[in-house]
């Protein structure tokens, strides 16, 4: 279960990524954020995004046509 949920569905690129960089600022340093989205454009996005900003991508699925991002703080 992660520490923050952000629902990001029904938003369009870029602002997913905007979104869970936001809730960055709302955790500690190990703690989780899970973002849900229903852009395919994520896909990508996000684990582009994490990559680039240090941030570990834990866990990456898909349920109910919907995109589920579990991204640890660094």
């Amino acid at each position: 279960m992660a520490d923050l949920v952000v629902d990001a569905r029904g938003l369009q690129c870029p602002m997913p990524v905007i979104k869970v960089s936001q809730a960055m600022n709302q955790v500690d340093s190990g703690q989780t954020v899970e973002l849900i989205a229903s852009d395919r454009g994520a896909l990508s996005d996000i684990p582009a995004w994490s990559k680039d900003m240090g941030h570990p991508l834990k866990d990456q699925f898909e349920e109910n046509d919907e995109y589920h991002f579990i991204v640890e703080k660094a």
